[in-house]
């Protein structure tokens, strides 16, 4: 199989959630986009219900590509993502999901797939943190960009109704927050970087490699993606209005004083629960776990932006 580099051309692959493209073909965007800029080809592979993602990237690593385009949600992104970390081939996104939430922290397009596309193969390439997480200390650990947790964070993506989503967008997941308000703290025993354990009882325990979701907010004031360091919160509201507290804190940026929300960072943590929780990587329900290790592995994935100066709270360095 030809490669870019025996044709002296670049090549992109893309890797197409089918599900997702629902509007204008990508496939046609990104083909159009190539032949103007003068590379080869490009590599076309569909996702499937048995593999969302991780085979198709192989595939186009052993292609020899230059960049490998997910397009898709979030689901697609981070599948791709875990087979690239590492391997020095850029990652380049064509949002077409609901959430969208790597794209939205850097820049991306969510709303003009011939952007993201100009983006994923013409911008500028940094170099990104990729999260590694186990649950309940299975052999094979997952990968997630933006943000992974535990509870009931997990319980919205896990409750969110797919015929809602498909009307309302990304108002679906406060239906779903609505609904699973009410709730039993859990206790948390938490170790960072093999420091002393503590103990709390809470609601959620999430892990952040950056801060923005949907409408803005920041759920991690200040992360930033490229800093080899997890950002851990903790959620515990005191009775029925402690959820106030919680939203105070959120819109505050984390200035508030109330103990309802904690904030951490570290390279390593672990969470071990004393009862099992919903869990979620990047918006994908896992399922229920008691127990989810975390480590960092820093400036481990290339990933495409457009051009122009970047979000400070979101890189290490903002420039181009």
């Amino acid at each position: 199989m030809a490669t870019s580099s025996d044709t002296g051309r670049k090549r992109a692959a893309l890797i197409v959630n089918p599900i997702k493209d629902t509007g204008g073909d990508i496939r046609d965007i990104v083909s159009a986009l190539c032949e103007s800029e003068g590379w080869d080809e490009v590599l076309c592979l569909e996702t499937t219900e048995d593999d969302p993602g991780r085979g198709q990237t192989q595939e186009a690593l052993k292609a020899g590509v230059d960049v490998v385009i997910a397009a898709g949600g979030d689901g697609t992104v981070r599948c791709v993502a875990e087979q690239l970390a590492g391997k020095g081939t850029a990652l380049g996104l064509v949002p077409l999901g609901t959430g969208n939430l790597l794209a939205r922290n850097v820049g991306i397009a969510v709303d003009n797939p011939e952007e993201a596309a100009k983006a994923a193969l013409l911008g500028t390439e940094r170099d990104i943190d990729v999260v590694y997480v186990t649950v309940d200390r299975a052999q094979d650990a997952h990968v997630f960009l933006v943000m992974a947790g535990l509870g009931f964070d997990a319980s919205i993506m896990a409750d969110t109704r797919d015929d809602l989503k498909d009307k309302v967008g990304w108002l679906a997941y406060v239906d779903a927050g609505l609904r699973n308000l009410q709730g039993k703290p859990a206790k948390a025993r938490i170790t960072l970087d093999g420091g002393e354990q503590f103990t709390r009882r809470l609601r959620s325990v999430m892990g952040g490699n950056c801060g923005k979701v949907q409408g803005g907010l920041e759920i991690f004031p200040g992360a930033k993606i490229d800093d080899g360091l997890l950002d851990l919160m903790t959620i515990a509201p005191s009775g029925k209005l402690g959820w106030f507290g919680v939203l105070g804190n959120l819109f505050t940026r984390g200035k508030s004083k109330d103990p309802s929300l904690e904030y951490f960072q570290c390279k390593e943590a672990e969470v071990q629960l004393d009862s099992p929780l919903e869990i979620q990587l990047d918006g994908d329900p896992l399922g229920k776990g008691t127990h989810m290790a975390f480590r960092v592995d820093a400036r481990s994935l290339k990933l495409k932006m457009p051009y122009g100066k970047k979000d400070p709270a979101i890189l290490t360095n903002p420039e181009p």
